[in-house]
């Protein structure tokens, strides 16, 4: 079994290779300047003929040329921001009991404590550098003879937010163990010098990336280029230097709570799989809305405890509940919750650094009735308003109103009669608008004449009910495909709304006013970082909308309530229990046109779908 020191010694070699590579960048850079120096100096002493004078300055120039050139890629890599991975900072009055726990796992392992802690929305755990100069001051240690030089400091280590709250005290200390023995290797000079200069790079290029105007972004881009030409050249180094360092970490943690890492492992995955689910099916939702849950890690607890509950391969997990959590290590965890669950609700969406009206926290407990029914009723006045403007062509006849004239004409979406006497029957309106023209079956064509002014007035527009939007779906092969692209071209028309919205409120003003630093290039395609989800088809559009309105249907009319699944976000309760048994009726009429399905599916639940439903 290869020792620590063996992996050490090999990410120091390849360290080895990429500051050569350094070296021999400014090797090419300085030669201009050596050939005139020797070119000059060989004319002042006489060793070389006047007909080498030419060959001089030319070498003078090039040499003053690359020395500039040097200097503005040395400045731009130097000045450039390593981008630093969005986190919480934790600090030791914080969670003294979480300080205390790395420090004496750094101990048990003879490497160096990390810096400082930080937490990070996403299961996942490592260390980063955030020695670079524009993350904080530079200390400085004082030598006998008043000299100061840089001092070394250990790199933070980040820990994923969800293992806090899922994971007991014993198994983050187990998971966290060849993480903190990282340290060690990162503490070495080459091994250290070697990252800053890849970091370094990597910073350069997305200043490089963002450069605006010719003026400044020709000198920019040429750093760029540079930049990724020596990438290129220490890409194998620096991850086979990496790859040396995580097998130096892990052999040196084997010793440590071995056995018990195992089991930590294997909740890594399960927290994976929980949060993943919590974030696309319960907080995405909600983040639509302008609303962010405050608590997503307090809700992991209750979703990997619904997944053990349904899964058999996860069944034994929720029996460790009663250890000790790990997030008592920490001082005030509702606080630190709250504050990675707005950093989440960023990078995943998108919304804003701070609270504000537009963009408010939900605790789960108001979460059914604020986010769930209101995303309903909001879907449901969507779907109507989309109905409401299609073309008059081809509409099915709404139901009377209740208490009308059976004998009037009842009004469709687009509010134009849905009946004609025999003979007289409906055309297209013409393409000026002007009045429809229909055949008669034994006349030439004549134009429809409006009713008589002395006659019955025709019934008023039902208000939105469940019926009409079946019969809509159900009587018109392109209803489906054309209300789907009205709701697509819809719901993008609010999500441009919105993104300009969030534009306006400066929101990189406000990141500098908080004080994150997140380095140059971290953000160049804009907020969310990482979208959870593609964007949704025409068709997965309407059938959650349609969705939408029958739940609304529900709740008004069958005494359903609004309610909360942990895996599977919102859900409809009828008296007390989900009914998970409406999806494949929705897709049955959204793609098929079929309506039996679900018709059978709403006489069960007891739903009356000509009864209008409230919207927001």
């Amino acid at each position: 079994m290869a020792s620590p020191e063996t992996g050490v010694l090999a990410a120091r070699a390849r360290a080895l290779a990429v500051l050569r590579i350094r070296s021999t960048a400014r090797a090419v850079a300085l030669l201009p300047a050596a050939v005139a120096v020797v070119l000059f100096a060989g004319r002042a002493t006489g060793r070389l003929g006047a007909g080498w004078d030419l060959a001089g300055w030319i070498a003078g120039g090039a040499a003053v040329v690359s020395l500039l050139l040097a200097g503005l890629v040395t400045a731009v890599v130097a000045r450039a921001r390593p981008a630093l991975s969005p986190s919480v900072p934790i600090s030791e009055k914080s969670a003294p009991d979480l300080y205390r726990l790395v420090r004496d796992l750094a101990e048990r392992l003879e490497v160096p404590a990390p810096s400082a802690i930080a937490l990070t929305p996403d299961c996942d755990s490592w260390l980063e550098d955030r020695t670079h100069r524009a993350h904080g001051p530079p200390r400085r240690l004082r030598r006998p003879d008043g000299a100061g030089r840089r001092a070394p400091e250990a790199p933070v280590l980040v820990i994923g937010s969800p293992f806090l709250w899922w994971m007991r005290v014993a198994e983050l200390r187990a998971l966290l163990a060849p993480v903190v023995a990282g340290t060690g290797p990162s503490a070495h000079p080459d091994i250290a010098a070697a990252r800053r200069f890849i970091r370094g790079l990597d910073a350069a290029v997305a200043v490089s990336a963002r450069s605006g105007g010719r003026l400044r972004g020709l000198p920019l881009r040429f750093v760029g280029r540079v930049a990724r030409l020596l990438l290129r050249a220490g890409r194998e180094h620096a991850t086979i230097m990496e790859r040396a360092v995580a097998a130096a970490a892990s052999e040196r943690a084997q010793n440590v709570d071995y056995g018990l890492r195992i089991v930590a492992q294997e909740q890594v995955g399960l927290a994976y799989a929980g949060w993943d689910r919590l974030l696309t099916r319960v907080a995405l939702p909600a983040w639509r809305m302008g609303r962010w849950p405050s608590r997503l890690d307090a809700g992991v607890v209750s979703a990997l405890t619904e997944l053990s509950r349904r899964d058999r391969l996860a069944d034994g997990f929720a029996s460790r509940l009663g250890e000790r959590p790990a997030c008592d290590l920490l001082e005030e965890p509702g606080a630190i919750d709250r504050a990675a669950s707005l950093l989440a609700a960023r990078l995943f969406h998108g919304g804003p650094a701070e609270p504000g009206p537009d963009w408010s926290p939900v605790g789960w407990q108001q979460y059914p009735e604020e986010v769930v029914d209101r995303k309903w009723r909001l879907e449901a006045a969507r779907l109507h308003r989309v109905l409401d403007n299609l073309p008059a062509t081809a509409l099915p006849a709404a139901p009377p109103a209740t208490g009308a004239d059976p004998a009037a004409s009842p009004l469709t979406y687009a509010h134009t009669p849905a009946h004609a006497p025999a003979g007289r029957r409906r055309a297209a309106p013409g393409p000026d608008g002007g009045p429809a023209v229909s055949p008669p079956a034994d006349g030439p064509p004549r134009t429809e004449s409006p009713p008589p002014a002395d006659g019955p007035p025709a019934a008023p527009a039902p208000g939105p009910t469940l019926a009409r939007v079946i019969d809509r779906l159900a009587q018109d092969e392109r209803a489906g495909d054309l209300v789907a692209a009205r709701l697509g071209a819809e719901v993008e028309r609010e999500e441009r709304e919105e993104a300009a919205r969030q534009a306006a409120r400066g929101r990189c003003e406000q990141d500098a006013a908080i004080g994150v630093a997140w380095g140059d290039g971290l953000a160049e395609g804009g907020l969310p970082l990482f979208p959870l989800q593609p964007p949704r088809t025409g068709r997965e559009l309407l059938a959650d909308h349609v969705t939408a309105m029958v739940c609304c249907a529900a709740v008004d009319t069958a005494g359903a309530t609004p309610g909360l699944d942990w895996l599977d976000g919102p859900a409809l309760l009828v008296d007390g229990a989900r009914r998970a048994d409406l999806g494949r009726p929705v897709l049955s009429l959204v793609d098929d046109g079929d309506a039996g399905p679900l018709r059978g599916w709403l006489t069960t639940v007891g739903v009356r779908p000509e009864k209008p439903v409230r919207l927001v």
